[in-house]
């Protein structure tokens, strides 16, 4: 690593020499523009828009525009004035715990190595700090703009994180926040759960960048001549949710069966247990289903047999009184004797 910034670490009436590396890089894969039909690079020129002409970077100036037209041009001289061009110090300012420092503030980390006989005092303030459990605000001057930063170790070495200063966070101003939405206790007990059956230990190298690996295939084949492989079709986000609660039910169970889980026999379930604590009324189990084929048929044939005695019953007193001879039973021959 290479360093970017030298200076010195103001701890009380104690100076720490450092020197300042960046702590972070990024990865993107970037391009240049290029003429689509040979390749060459496409390149700018810095022209004037008053008089046309193209001007030469020692001939370039800042300007700040106050508007209707007007431009204020600021020199190296007027910069020189400023007291923070030279300033070299990294100020203490205090201490306080980390957890109150609201992490939106953060913007860019730089590690600190002390440098000559500066490692005494140095790891003096670290092992400090570790006790205290508490990081170190401080003002730093870099790229000639004070900055608001932390103090704090990490790997045994001090991290300097810049800190956006407060009026450079926006405030958010959306309707909803103004809206009066009740989330129901089944829906949180089921979101809840939601978040146990997906709760872990961040682990970052777990974590990769698909579409930078799989750009980076795209690029090698086309390198190396190769025939371009597709990488696998990735996920697409599901659509939004009708019903929250069966979405957040179906969720729970993905992500249980996801880690091999089961729930287990009689185990309640969130929605449930929240049902039991709102006391809601138990619902009368559903008469069950006589399965389809011989059991319907069963049941129906007697009852059609009952219905046809009961026609025959009615139907022969009817009978009998339009026929006299058929109400009477017929008589037996009488046997012969010898």
């Amino acid at each position: 690593m290479r360093a970017i910034w030298k200076g010195a670490v103001s701890f009380g009436l104690v100076s720490i020499a450092v020197k300042l590396y960046s702590a972070t890089q990024e990865k993107d894969i970037r391009f240049h523009q290029v003429h689509r039909a040979d390749g060459g690079r496409i390149r700018y020129k810095r022209t004037c828009s008053v008089c046309g002409e193209e001007v030469n970077y020692d001939d370039i100036a800042k300007g700040y525009d106050i508007g209707g037209g007007e431009m204020v041009v600021l020199t190296d001289e007027d910069f020189a004035d400023l007291p923070l061009t030279t300033s070299h110090a990294i100020d203490v300012l205090e201490f306080v715990p980390a957890e109150q420092v609201d992490p939106i503030l953060y913007n860019k980390a730089y590690f600190l190595e002390p440098e000559g006989a500066a490692t005494k005092p140095y790891v003096l303030l670290r092992d400090a700090l570790v006790d205290a459990e508490r990081v170190a605000i401080v003002k730093v001057a870099l790229r000639q703009r004070e900055q608001l930063a932390t103090l704090r170790v990490r790997e045994g070495v001090l991290l300097l994180n810049t800190m956006l200063w407060p009026d450079e966070v926006r405030k958010p101003d959306f309707g909803f926040l103004d809206e009066d939405i009740t989330v129901r206790p089944p829906e949180l007990a089921m979101a809840s759960s939601l978040i146990d059956s997906m709760a872990g230990e961040f682990q970052p190298d777990a974590f990769t960048d698909d579409y930078r690996a799989a750009l980076q295939e795209v690029i090698d084949a086309k390198v190396e001549g190769r025939e371009v492989v597709q990488p696998e079709e990735v996920e697409k986000a599901p659509a939004a949710a009708v019903d929250l609660m069966a979405a957040l039910r179906a969720s729970v169970e993905r992500a249980r069966a996801a880690r091999g889980e089961q729930p287990e026999a009689g185990e309640p379930t969130p929605i449930s247990a929240a049902r039991s604590a709102q006391k809601a009324p138990a619902k009368k189990a559903p008469a069950k289903k006589a399965p389809a084929g011989k059991t319907t048929e069963k049941k129906a044939a007697p009852k059609k047999a009952a219905e046809k005695k009961t026609a025959q019953k009615k139907a022969e007193p009817a009978a009998e009184k339009k026929t006299g001879a058929r109400k009477a039973a017929p008589k037996k021959a009488p046997r012969k004797t010898a």
